[in-house]
């Protein structure tokens, strides 16, 4: 499990060298949605804590793992999943994108959307 300072052990920080083995391997397991955002993103920020208390209602069902795109090789994550605005959250599972959504949404229509990409 990966070591974060995150007080919630369900949401964690990934990069671009850790996001194999952190994001895609460990989906085949539980479901991970990737944050994909920026510190300047005022969006971004509003989502964070919607998906986190979403992620702590769900008690390890679903991971969340956090990548800032201004971070190191991050942005070449944003390039290779072809995200073009923050913040975008993709849902990945058994190895594969199983969904995505851009823009703040409030925790209400995280689970519905939750619900629809996971039955």
């Amino acid at each position: 499990m990966p070591t974060s300072s995150h007080p919630n052990p369900f949401v964690f920080e990934t990069h671009y060298e850790q996001f194999q083995e952190q994001v895609m391997d460990a989906s085949l397991q539980t479901p991970i949605l990737v944050d994909f955002w920026a510190d300047w993103c005022g969006p971004c920020h509003a989502l964070s804590p919607h998906l986190e208390r979403v992620i702590e209602a769900h008690e390890g069902r679903i991971r969340l793992a956090k990548l800032e795109v201004d971070e190191g090789e991050n942005m070449r994550l944003a390039g290779h999943y072809r995200v073009r605005g923050f913040p975008t959250v993709i849902l990945f599972h058994l190895g594969e994108e199983q969904g995505r959504f851009s823009g703040a949404r409030s925790r209400h229509q995280i689970n519905a959307w939750l619900g629809e990409h996971l039955s």
